[in-house]
């Protein structure tokens, strides 16, 4: 049977994936016992004996690729390591396609001549790893792009990286201060990195121009569902309908059509704020008629980051805070919003849009519903999550971008949420925080990135089967 006949299965009789019920359990719920894999304690790495993870019991971990060392093809690697996949590779080994998050026109890394805009300092890195975190190869598969947050993998085998900003040299500076003047293309778009070639740098205009973050793709209806990072302004869930199914092209076509989520019945419905248990709504999409706007009198930057959001929003799209993380898993779109919820008791409002710890949906594609999977009930418990991945198990992998000793938690079927590992804090280098966790082949591996000046990546592994992963 192939792959979409079994999808296709599964989905008729039932098989939801994850959480399937568990949302009244889980909303505003805390820790439980016995779902995690014991206390946290520091443990060194194997690399160079420096601790900077605390684990349980049993487990180990190796850092890798750090900012500033050079990849195999002699070229320097870029900082601020973020969303990343991982590929089944050759012989044993795991092929991992990673972002680099810079901002501003601060000139590409690696050959100049296959950047995208030469004056933009982001992209994509693909490594060739074994499974205890050793570099066989390494090199830039993209460059010349800017701010790429976070992405998904597609089951075709590449990556979609997505950029989390609307500079160009038609808008306004944004909040780095950068010269947009220096930029020779527009930015805000998604790119396609297949994980046997170079990227093409070509970006997929109309899958939109705005502040993408996630990337995943349902296999069945051929959708790719893309989550919005607008930190300072409502975001939006959105889906884009490529003209040909990616899964008979190998590859995902431009001149499609690009949709918002809208609640049916409720316009410009406020999901936002907090949520009761047990939350869910009937959904509609409203298209976007112009997805790839381009701008004339130099806008601010404000007005352009909102200008494909507000199409949605005039037609009824619904109010999200800062959707970051998303993951496909058996017909359901898990994303994260990072800022959603109400503002806990002796918590303190994050800036931004969105006065919560963060909140976890799930979109079911075959019945069109979206329900609360898990709101945070303060930040001792979730604070601001952000990338997400599914564990062999089927529990969620929630990276937080917290501000106090952020942790990597997991969040189970049953809607128990337990900590995994906690980033040991690192002198001069503020704002660190994990991303781009994703298992290898076999699940016998969890690679995952710290996302600052100083990045670097980790292979960790140890007994998966005595916890919730």
């Amino acid at each position: 049977m192939d792959r979409r006949r079994f999808l296709a299965g599964a989905v008729a009789a039932g098989v939801a994936g994850p959480f399937t019920g568990a949302a009244s359990a889980a909303v505003n719920g805390g820790p439980r016992p016995g779902a995690g894999y014991g206390p946290l304690k520091p443990v060194q790495d194997l690399r160079d004996g420096q601790v900077r993870l605390h684990l349980p019991d049993g487990f180990g971990y190796r850092s890798f690729n750090p900012a500033g060392e050079a990849f195999t093809d002699g070229s320097p690697t870029p900082g601020r390591h973020d969303g990343m996949a991982a590929f089944r590779g050759p012989r044993g080994t795991t092929i991992l396609v990673r972002n680099h998050e810079v901002n501003g026109p601060v000139g590409a890394f690696g050959d100049l001549s296959t950047a995208y805009d030469p004056a933009a300092g982001g992209g994509t890195a693909t490594l060739q790893v074994t499974r205890d975190g050793r570099v066989l190869r390494s090199g830039p598969s993209l460059n010349g792009t800017q701010m790429n947050c976070s992405g998904g993998p597609m089951p075709w085998g590449s990556w979609v990286t997505c950029e989390e900003t609307v500079n160009g040299p038609d808008v306004g500076n944004d909040f780095s201060g950068g010269d947009n003047t220096k930029l020779r293309e527009k930015h805000g778009y998604i790119f396609e990195v297949p994980i046997d070639a170079a990227a093409s740098a070509r970006p997929i205009r109309s899958a939109g121009r705005f502040a993408h973050e996630s990337a995943a793709f349902d296999p069945l209806s051929g959708a790719i569902y893309l989550t919005e990072d607008n930190f300072a302004f409502a975001s939006g869930f959105y889906r884009y309908l490529p003209p040909s199914n990616p899964l008979k092209s190998g590859r995902i076509d431009d001149g499609g059509r690009l949709q918002m989520l809208a609640v049916r019945g409720a316009p410009n419905k406020d999901l936002s704020a907090g949520q009761p248990a047990g939350a869910s709504y009937d959904v509609t999409w409203v298209d976007i008629d112009d997805p790839d706007p381009a701008f004339s009198g130099t806008p601010s930057n404000d007005v352009a980051i909102q200008a494909v959001g507000k199409q949605g929003r005039d037609q009824g799209a619904a109010l999200f805070s800062r959707l970051e993380g998303a993951v496909h898993h058996h017909g359901v779109i898990y994303f994260v919003s990072t800022q959603g919820g109400a503002t806990a008791t002796g918590d303190t409002p994050p800036s931004g849009f969105g006065k919560g710890r963060g909140q976890v949906w799930a979109y079911e594609t075959w019945s069109k519903r979206l329900r609360l999977v898990y709101e945070s009930p303060g930040s001792m418990v979730l604070d601001l999550p952000d990338n997400i991945t599914t564990s062999p198990k089927g529990a969620l992998v929630l990276c937080e971008d917290g501000g106090d000793g952020n942790y990597l938690r997991g969040l189970t079927r049953r809607g128990e949420i337990f900590d995994f590992a906690r980033l040991e804090p690192v002198a001069g280098d503020s704002g660190a925080e994990f991303a781009g966790s994703t298992f290898g082949p076999g699940g016998r591996t969890l690679y995952v990135n710290i996302q600052s000046g100083k990045g670097l990546s980790f292979a960790i592994w140890g007994p998966w089967h005595r916890g919730g992963f």
